[in-house]
């Protein structure tokens, strides 16, 4: 456990729990949630890429957009996103530029990553906001739920 902690591992796990719901509706398995300082869940999001027809409807994304709805600004400085997988490119971007204040994420994405594995757009000093985040907790869960997904995928492709 490097810097993330027990409230860290609990947001990751209502994560789960969205990513879950996303794998029963055909959505690849990604949960996040946006959380204020005081713990208070502001918004959720899942994928949603198959249900909406939009390729931006990430997790991170759809989360994204509900809370700043909901507070009624995009400036969301003050709070802290929870996601099962490392941010892609487009989600890193978004989360700049909401001016989110920390990420906490489960697995890493080695194909798409962009919080460490092919990017680091949190830490790009030529970009106006960094912010700190967190990698690995309760990554084998995370990670356990998209290998399952893409496993069920691939062996009802092959059976029908």
């Amino acid at each position: 456990m490097s810097g993330w902690s027990a409230r860290d591992a609990f947001y990751i796990g209502r994560c789960l729990h969205l990513a879950d719901q996303a794998a029963a509706h055909g959505e690849v398995p990604v949960g996040a949630v946006i959380v204020d300082p005081s713990g208070a869940i502001v918004a959720e999001g899942m994928n949603l890429r198959e249900t909406a027809f939009d390729a931006t409807a990430h997790a991170e994304v759809v989360a994204l957009r509900r809370a700043s709805e909901l507070r009624r600004r995009w400036y969301l400085d003050d709070l802290t996103l929870y996601v099962t997988l490392e941010p892609c490119l487009m989600c890193s971007g978004a989360l700049v530029q909401s001016r989110i204040r920390r990420v906490v994420y489960g697995c890493t994405d080695p194909k798409g990553g962009a919080m460490g594995s092919l990017y680091d757009v949190p830490r790009d000093t030529r970009l106006n906001h960094r912010f700190p985040y967190e990698a690995g907790v309760r990554a084998e869960e995370c990670a356990e739920r998209l290998t399952r997904f893409f496993r069920e995928k691939r062996a009802s492709k092959r059976s029908g």
